[in-house]
């Protein structure tokens, strides 16, 4: 599990196999996405971005798009694992809000020198926020068009957990979103109705 692999401690996760899963974590268990320094340490903790890349120009219509687009993901993924009778109209309309989205080209990465002379990654320029969401659209696309990524999807058993992943695990027996969270908790629930029942 990769908690807090961003560069500032803001809490969040890259462990549900997608960077569109990694953007639907973020409301889970609370907003993490509430200004513009976490939505910034997201983007590079995701792998949107190169680390060290300047986000000074982000603004407040970045919080809105990427809030958005998290909606529509949200809409789409859960509606994935909804039976087709049970979708909305709902989600028709975030089918074709990441469909518009992932039209526009993702930033442009480039292969440059690095200090030890190895090649390493870099934008051509600074990230729009257009291109951006376009990349995190296209993964949406790219999962839900899948027939592996999408037989993959799993909602976490953990209690009140809505985290959604991609069960990558030999014989796809993950049942959590991450063991050293919700698993950590089951095995302590499980312990303490063991220990009540041999108290009884």
């Amino acid at each position: 599990m990769a908690l807090g692999t961003a560069t500032v401690s803001y809490e969040l996760r890259f462990d549900a196999g997608r960077i569109c899963l990694d953007l639907l974590a973020t409301s889970h268990p609370f907003e993490h996405l509430d200004s513009l320094p976490p939505l910034c340490a997201w983007i590079t903790g995701s792998g949107l971005v190169p680390a060290g890349t300047a986000l000074a120009h982000a603004d407040d219509s970045w919080l809105v798009g990427f809030l958005e687009l998290r909606r529509s993901v949200g809409l789409l993924v859960h509606g994935r694992l909804a039976p087709p009778e049970a979708r909305t109209p709902a989600y028709d309309l975030a089918l074709a809000r990441v469909n518009d989205l992932a039209r526009a080209a993702p930033p442009a990465p480039r292969a440059v020198p690095g200090e030890d002379g190895s090649l390493v990654r870099e934008l051509s320029g600074p990230p729009v926020c257009a291109a951006l969401l376009a990349a995190v659209a296209r993964d949406t696309v790219e999962l839900l068009t899948d027939p592996a990524a999408r037989a993959g999807l799993r909602q976490c058993e953990g209690d009140n957990c809505p985290i959604v992943y991609v069960d990558t695990s030999r014989g796809r027996r993950r049942r959590w979103c991450s063991s050293e969270v919700c698993g950590n908790r089951e095995r302590v629930a499980r312990h303490r109705r063991r220990v009540a029942l041999t108290r009884a």
